[in-house]
């Protein structure tokens, strides 16, 4: 089975320039999250979607890099069934002609 959430969007404080510190700006997050499906034990995307804009928000990354990093962790942490994640951090408004931003993916093994 796989779930996903696309275009998650917030406003958090994320980068390294002044500005960037100072000002929250508008982040775009997509994710997908491959697991065995089973109805007693299934992943609820709005359990994930408030896991990732809390974890953005809270920590003011400097990195985008790091912030996937860290998603990463904490999604696989809560829920220990997922065998793949896909995200996408995107900072759509950071530059005039374009959107820039980061993705990762990681399959986990069977324990």
């Amino acid at each position: 089975m796989k779930i996903f959430i696309k275009n998650l969007t917030f406003e958090a404080i994320l980068g390294l320039l002044d500005f960037e510190r100072e000002e929250r700006q508008k982040i775009v997050i997509d994710a997908q999250i491959r697991y065995d499906f089973d109805s007693d034990n299934f992943i609820d995307y709005s359990k994930v979607a408030n896991l990732i804009k809390s974890t953005i928000v809270t920590n003011k990354f400097l990195l985008v890099e790091e912030a996937l990093d860290v998603l990463l962790s904490k999604i696989k942490s809560h829920f220990p069934q997922t065998k793949q994640i896909k995200l996408k951090i995107s900072k759509p408004n950071i530059l005039q002609n374009c959107i820039v931003g980061a993705k990762i993916k990681k399959n986990f093994k069977k324990n």
